[in-house]
């Protein structure tokens, strides 16, 4: 079983994320595949990212500059898999997502390891061009963005009064996206076990050592 963990990326007061996330967790404590833990970023104050590698001491065993920091490196380097759950804001996803994905640093957490979206908004766009930026800034953490997500549109009335989705694509585009998490999730954790090459921007930094 895959440890997968559910990331709400808003941490807006109002936000529409908490009408997504009671369904969103029935799907995937009902998937056999996953052991699936929500983590709100609401929980997690991180400060503003400003590691480099001055701040985090052993390079094996980072301290980082805030035991916040450390911690959150610890939980995400710990699953297998991730959901991501974001809005759309100026057709990007939130600055405090982006803060807590750039907050991974030098811990490589989220490598080799795929990443699914949920994406939302209240108008017809769905979240689809947030899903697109979170997907090339997951790339270059060297995760695996799978191709089915999901985008809700209309959000404020895409549920109804038993917190079902209204459209039913809604829920079978849901059970695709976690099919093929869940199989992507089984290969990577195979392909890990095996062995894993050195982060490329270490095996760049140790060519470039030895030329000189």
């Amino acid at each position: 079983m895959s440890k997968l963990l559910v990331i709400i990326g808003s941490t807006r007061p109002t936000r529409a994320a908490d009408l997504i996330i009671p369904w969103l967790v029935r799907k995937t404590t009902e998937h056999k595949a996953f052991d699936a833990e929500i983590v709100d970023l609401r929980d997690w104050p991180l400060p503003i990212f400003a590691e480099h590698f001055g701040t985090i001491g052993d390079r094996n065993d980072p301290t980082y500059s805030d035991p916040v920091v450390k911690a959150w490196n610890t939980k995400i380097k710990e699953a297998d898999a991730y959901l991501v759950v974001t809005p759309e804001y100026n057709h990007s996803i939130p600055g405090g997502l982006k803060n807590a994905i750039d907050s991974v640093f030098a811990s490589f957490g989220f490598r080799n390891k795929p990443v699914a979206c949920v994406g939302y908004a209240g108008g017809p766009g769905g979240g689809i061009r947030a899903i697109e930026h979170l997907a090339q800034v997951f790339i270059e953490t060297e995760a695996v963005p799978i191709r089915n997500n999901v985008t809700i549109s209309m959000v404020t009335n895409a549920f109804d009064a038993q917190g079902q989705p209204v459209d039913p694509i809604t829920n079978a585009s849901a059970d695709v996206m976690l099919d093929d998490l869940a199989w992507w999730s089984a290969a990577l954790e195979t392909a890990r076990a095996a062995g894993e090459l050195v982060p490329g921007i270490l095996r760049r930094q140790a060519a470039l050592t030895a030329t000189r």
